[in-house]
């Protein structure tokens, strides 16, 4: 008994419950607080970011993005001529970040050996006077590949702007994230302001340019990309590889509907010299200012986004 007289509780997690999956030598692990994909490996190869039991989702690593991705200027944003004024959840830059679900815990709807469906509401809150739902499907394929699926429905009685992305850190096993070359086929990238909101677009150059590959170690990068090239090999997605010297490589796709991707590269993620966010996103930052990418979704109607990461093993 402990110094109250009461039984002694074992510890949980600081995310909560966990709920794992599994296919083949293919296995994830999503952390109820904000659905976050917390661990995916396959044949034993991590391939994404992880953290201890005792901490939160470090520089918001696998956590879902609802119902808007990356920043809102100020948290302020006008509808029907009224200003709202979100909380702010980025001090350092006194802006709203990464939608409403960050700090909530996603309940279980339902759950198989090789998929889970989790689900949170988003109540009428400030700055947001909109009633959705979220739900998050994660299944993994045949091959060990997993596939994410993202759906907003209105539950509430006015059409409500809505975008959706995710914030997974991708990583080839025990290789150097710094030492992966990073591939990104697009032709426009969003220029920002010193606070990082976007005030412009431009064909990638210099550092920028990921089109023929870029060295990890080489970038510092907290940028959108948009106009991005399909894959030949699967039509109708994105691609996004990062490749290790011996040829392995892990790649996240998108559906058509993720015309973004942000691409987030940092030397402050624990434990790492170099991490890696590649960030599916149907909108970029600052979408319920200026609107592109933004959807305004109708009473009763649902909009969705899928993406999913998968890897190639075997070295060319």
């Amino acid at each position: 008994m402990n110094a109250t007289g009461s039984e002694p509780v074992e510890a949980s997690p600081a995310t909560g419950p966990q709920y794992e999956i599994s296919r083949g030598s293919a296995r994830a692990v999503i952390a109820s607080l904000a659905g976050a994909l917390r661990r995916y490996t396959v044949d034993g190869v991590d391939l994404v970011q992880t953290y201890p039991d005792t901490a939160i989702p470090p520089s918001a690593n696998g956590v879902l993005l609802a119902p808007w991705p990356n920043r809102t200027a100020d948290g302020r944003w006008t509808l029907a001529g009224k200003t709202q004024q979100l909380d702010i959840t980025e001090p350092s830059r006194g802006h709203a970040s990464h939608g409403l679900l960050r700090n909530t815990g996603y309940t279980v709807r339902e759950q198989v050996p090789g998929a889970v469906e989790l689900s949170a509401e988003i109540f009428p809150q400030h700055g947001y006077p909109f009633h959705l739902l979220h739900r998050a499907r994660y299944s993994l394929d045949d091959d060990g590949g997993l596939r994410v699926q993202q759906s907003l429905t209105n539950v509430g009685t006015a059409a409500a702007p809505v975008a959706l992305g995710a914030h997974p850190f991708l990583r080839l096993g025990d290789v150097p994230t710094e030492d992966l070359v990073l591939t990104v086929s697009a032709s426009t990238v969003l220029t920002v302001d010193e606070r990082l909101i976007p005030n412009g677009r431009q064909e990638p150059t210099g550092a920028a340019d990921l089109r023929g590959g870029a060295r990890v170690g080489d970038l510092a990068l907290d940028s959108a990309y948009t106009d991005l090239s399909f894959d030949e090999s699967a039509p109708g997605t994105h691609r996004h590889t990062l490749s290790a010297p011996d040829g392995r490589t892990v790649s996240l796709w998108t559906g058509a509907e993720c015309g973004y991707v942000h691409v987030f590269v940092t030397d402050t993620f624990p434990g790492q010299r170099r991490a890696v966010a590649l960030e599916p996103m149907t909108a970029p930052a600052n979408a319920l200012n200026s609107g592109e990418g933004l959807a305004w979704l109708p009473p009763g109607q649902v909009f969705s986004a899928h993406w999913g990461i998968r890897a190639q093993l075997d070295p060319a």
